[in-house]
């Protein structure tokens, strides 16, 4: 007999993927209005890694606490309490008229990040009714929706009305707590039971120094993952100003397509990853990316707007497949291991923006990608993961 917690429920995943995207989305603004900030107030790169830095690592370290604290104490309303952070972030980023306010306003929307990202990433396990890859990968579609439209918006409506409308995006935000109070709600009195639910069905678990391998590797995928990524979604808007001569819209509209790319990915990840097993979808999505990575600095405009979607595309398959992977090897600690995985995720890029500005002022934006390009090629060390369980038919 199927049971209520065996039963995915499409209206909280649809819910939760929603406030994803819009969290996201106002999340995205953040590095689409770094070129307006570095003309505005005659910035450096060094100064563009360090507001990255101020939102990332602040997300970076509270994600695993915030993760670890509801795996005790769940907190089903915390959603909401997160994007009226990220509003008041970007409310301040409105009215910023010196460096040390942008990059409180940026730390303040990281905080947002952290506490939305842990319990919501445990919403859509508990709602997925088994179908652990596909609802991530769902969840998160919806973040990298969100992602590749803030530059979009940047450009056509930031851009050309100056710093003073971002204020007009906390309309959206609103509309975010709206959603995720009646997530909390749902979670509160039907998730909290399936979560349970869930628990008691994952057994005994590997042995430790499994579990402490595995981790070990995942995060090393996710630190290649994200440095990479970090290197297109702070720097890729300069790279083709510097290199092909086009406008500042102009490359935001390369950058949407690469983050569109990222979005497609991440939907085709989990559920493949349901299907042939999560180490296969890591495999092809870290070391598949390699050769286009090594191809991407010396192509043409057109070369490079083609090989930026296809690297979103295959590069964004394995985070689900990773996080997912990593739940199943710790299942008691959905909450910490996502805030971990996220956490680091968001950290990772945070440092590495900051490092690769550096590298860009001490040599040229070219460099940054003929340094990064190698980084793939750490998927090598999925053959050392465990396994965990066989894939579903």
């Amino acid at each position: 007999m199927t049971t209520s917690a065996s039963r995915t429920a499409f209206n909280v995943l649809i819910a939760v993927s929603v406030s994803h995207l819009l969290n996201d989305l106002l999340q995205s603004l953040l590095p689409a209005l770094y070129p307006l900030f570095k003309a505005k107030f005659d910035l450096d790169f060094l100064h563009i890694g360090l507001i990255a830095l101020a939102n990332q690592v602040t997300a970076s370290l509270l994600q695993p606490v915030v993760g670890h604290f509801t795996d005790r104490r769940p907190q089903p309303y915390s959603l909401a309490v997160g994007m009226t952070a990220t509003m008041s972030g970007l409310l301040l980023l409105a009215v910023a008229n010196r460096f040390g306010l942008i990059l409180s306003a940026a730390a303040l929307i990281g905080v947002g990040s952290a506490v939305f990202h842990p319990e919501s990433s445990r919403i859509a396990r508990a709602a997925s009714g088994g179908r652990h890859g596909f609802a991530q990968s769902f969840f998160q579609t919806g973040g990298n929706a969100g992602s590749s439209l803030g530059p979009l918006l940047a450009a056509f409506i930031v851009a050309p009305r100056g710093q003073g409308s971002i204020a007009w995006f906390s309309v959206i935000a609103v509309a975010g707590i709206v959603i995720l109070w009646r997530v909390g709600a749902w979670y509160a009195h039907t998730g909290m039971h399936r979560a349970a639910a869930t628990v008691k069905d994952a057994g005994p678990g590997l042995p430790r120094d499994d579990v402490r391998r595995g981790m070990a590797i995942l995060l090393i995928l996710v630190f290649s993952k994200y440095v990479y990524l970090a290197s297109l979604t702070s720097y890729f808007t300069f790279f083709l100003i510097h290199k092909f001569q086009i406008s500042v819209q102009a490359a935001q509209l390369y950058l949407f397509g690469f983050l569109a790319g990222v979005a497609a990915g991440t939907f085709a990840g989990g559920p493949i990853g349901d299907r042939i097993g999560r180490k296969s979808v890591i495999w092809a999505s870290i070391l598949g990316v390699l050769p286009f990575t090594l191809i991407l600095p010396y192509v043409s405009l057109f070369g490079t707007a083609v090989l930026s979607v296809l690297i979103g595309l295959i590069l964004a398959s394995a985070f689900s497949a990773i996080l997912v992977y990593a739940q199943e090897l710790a299942p008691r600690r959905v909450g910490l291991v996502s805030g971990l995985f996220f956490g680091f995720a968001f950290g990772v890029a945070g440092v590495a923006a900051a490092a690769l500005g550096k590298l860009a002022d001490a040599t040229s934006i070219d460099v940054v990608y003929r340094v990064c390009a190698f980084l793939p090629a750490l998927g090598l060390l999925t053959a050392f993961l465990p396994d965990t369980r066989r894939p579903k038919s």
